[in-house]
């Protein structure tokens, strides 16, 4: 059995963050981000434009961009 790229990208997300956490959920996203692994997003409009602001930065920040791309 293999896994889909959502999964896998999900999986990924996860074991950066060594919790279990909905990517699609903003609030888990943000306190994730911060607490976890220390990174502060810019203030935007949304999460959307907050992660595609420092896109590029760290991996596990285009991790949650493709894998929220993938789930819309």
């Amino acid at each position: 059995m293999t896994m889909t790229t959502m999964e896998f990208t999900l999986q990924r997300i996860r074991n950066f963050l060594g919790i279990p956490v909905d990517p699609l959920s903003d609030e888990q996203m943000k306190n994730a981000l911060r607490f976890k692994l220390n990174i502060h997003l810019p203030q935007k409009v949304s999460l959307d434009a907050a992660l595609d602001a420092v896109a590029g930065e760290h991996e596990i920040i285009d991790l949650v961009i493709r894998y929220r791309s993938i789930k819309t």
